[in-house]
């Protein structure tokens, strides 16, 4: 299924391919806990930036290997460049226009990122 994203101002705008059941992750580190962050990581290739690249800015922490990437309008993070999978892509469920037809939340450790990271590496692989 092919669903329309974008941030809150439309500075942004993406669509992404995924199933119409999406599992999705709630991590509770710092940065997803207090920006409201629900994970859905994906192959690069089931990504398309529709428009707004020049109002984009990159934000990174720590390692530096995560890209976190922020519209410089209105201050959301519609997606970024997980530390967990850099070949991939993680999208903000909360940016998709079109709701998936059902969404399973799981909780993921990431204030314990280190013991966990392995559990998300396969989700920016192909099927």
């Amino acid at each position: 299924m092919i669903y329309q994203a974008s941030c809150h101002c439309k500075a942004v705008e993406f669509q992404i391919e995924a199933p119409n059941e999406i599992e999705a992750d709630q991590c509770n580190c710092s940065i997803c806990k207090k920006s409201g962050f629900l994970h859905l990581i994906i192959p690069l290739s089931k990504f398309k930036l529709i428009k707004g690249q020049e109002s984009l800015s990159t934000y990174s922490f720590n390692t530096g290997i995560a890209k976190h990437t922020f519209c410089k309008v209105c201050g959301i993070k519609p997606f970024y460049t997980p530390r967990s999978n850099p070949d991939g892509i993680d999208i903000n469920l909360n940016c998709l226009d079109t709701q998936p037809y059902n969404i399973n939340i799981k909780p993921f450790n990431g204030m314990e990122w280190e013991q966990h990271a392995h559990k998300l590496a396969h989700k920016s692989k192909e099927l």
